[in-house]
This record gives C-alpha cells, structure tokens and sequence, in this order.
C-alpha cells in the first residue's frame, strides 16, 4: 500500500477516436496518467499524435469514448457539459494556442470574467486581476482590447484569466504554439514561476524548450504514452499493462 497523496489528476483506460472523413483517427489509446499535486508535466510527441485530444479530454473539452478521469479524488467522465463548465471555472485553468481572449471585451474583463461566473464577488474578482496582471508585467493594459495586443502580451493575459479562480490544475496546450522566441522564453518563465509556488501544470508542447521546464516529460506517439521521464531523478517509476502500453504510477 502506498503512502503517496492522491494525485491531483488521474486518468484509466483513456480512449477517443475521431470520425470524419476516411478512415476513423485512434487519437487516444487507452492511456493511464498520474499528475502529482505541484508537479510539472510536459507532454511532447509529432503532430498529429493526439496530445491535445488528451488534453481536451482531461479538461472535459472532449468525451472519452471510454476510460476515466478522476481530479482530486472525483471522477469527472460522466460530467454533463453545465457541470464541466462549473468545474473549469473552479478547479481546471485552461491557456490555448491562439488564447480565445473574448474579443470585444477588455483585458480587465477577460480575465475578471472567470471569477466572477464562479461566484466571486466583483471588488474581490477586481483585486484578483489586478495582482495577475501586475505580476504578469500588463499593468496599464486594462482598458485594452485583445486585437491592440502583442501576440505574447495576449497569451499572459490568457493565462491570468486561467490563473484568477486559483485553479488546482492548469492545463496548458501548446501556449507558445503561435509566439516568437521572446514570446516562448516569456510563457517558459511565467509556468516555472507560478510551478514553483505550487502550480499543478500539465503542458502539451512540440517545443524542447518548454518542455525542459517541466519536471517529468511524457513522450506521446500515436496515441499512447511511448515513454515517461523525471528530468531531474532518473526515470518515473513505470510498468508495461497487458497490452504493452507504459502505464504511469506515482
């Protein structure tokens, strides 16, 4: 029996195929995932290897077509759509590629309008946004509109928004996908920054230099989980399941 604290998130048997045109796409393949509480994981692979899929899956995005996702000990995969939006406004931050910022509305508001949806009060929503966006370097951006924003200065304001309910897990998928380098360096020190006062990230990437923040990298191809390593003590504690694919442990 192990003494090690339940994971924040836990994923078993995790399965979607995608159908459209052709051939159905096996996107994920019955894959099983532990993300520790304060831990950084990167999850890396080619395009086209069904990261994001797996990561819209845990964040409730997508339906499995079978498996389950637990997040702090609740099984979450029979959620109906109104509960998930509960829950990512709550316990799920989640950063995008290309931010979906609102974009009629100001930053102030983008990043106030998770909090207040979730039920805080406007005067504590304000002072929530306030602080992100100082520690974030957007101080005096407040009244602006997304589309009057640099590409990197957008993606700070999606994490703020991602960051203002004080979420236990934050989901980022691919947050330098559409930057520079100055713009991946930043979105790189901001997730270290935040890893390191406890932030639970769980980060898809095809970029080296991100991943290399993370503590533990999880190579991802053709839908399962092809290798898993903590960067800094050796491999993760790791087995094959009966039908060969890793399956993590803590």
């Amino acid at each position: 029996m192990s003494d090690s604290p339940a994971p924040v998130l836990r994923a078993e048997g995790l399965a979607k195929t995608h159908h459209g045109e052709g051939a159905p796409a096996h996107a994920v393949r019955g894959v099983d995932l532990r993300v520790a509480r304060g831990e950084f994981v990167a999850i890396t692979g080619p395009s086209g290897a069904g990261k994001s899929t797996l990561l819209h899956l845990l964040g409730g995005l997508q339906r499995p077509d079978a498996g389950s996702i637990w997040l702090d000990g609740e099984r979450t995969d029979g959620y109906s759509e109104a509960r998930w939006a509960v829950e990512r406004r709550k316990r799920i931050g989640i950063v995008f590629q290309f931010f979906n910022l609102v974009s009629d509305l100001s930053v102030a508001d983008n990043v106030e309008l998770p909090a207040l949806l979730a039920g805080v009060s406007p005067k504590k929503a304000r002072a929530g946004r306030e602080e992100l966006l100082a520690e974030l370097g957007l101080e005096g951006k407040e009244r602006s509109m997304p589309g009057e924003l640099s590409g990197g200065e957008q993606q700070r304001v999606a994490l703020a928004r991602a960051l203002v309910n004080h979420p236990p897990l934050l989901l980022a998928d691919e947050p330098a996908g559409s930057l520079d380098s100055k713009g991946t360096r930043e979105v790189m020190r901001l997730l270290s920054r935040f890893h390191q006062r406890g932030q639970t990230i769980l980060l898809v990437t095809h970029d080296a230099r991100l991943a290399s923040a993370a503590d533990r990298v999880i190579s991802f191809f053709d839908g399962r989980i092809a290798d898993d390593a903590a960067l800094d003590a050796g491999p993760a504690p790791r087995r094959r399941g009966a039908s060969g694919v890793l399956e993590l442990r803590d």
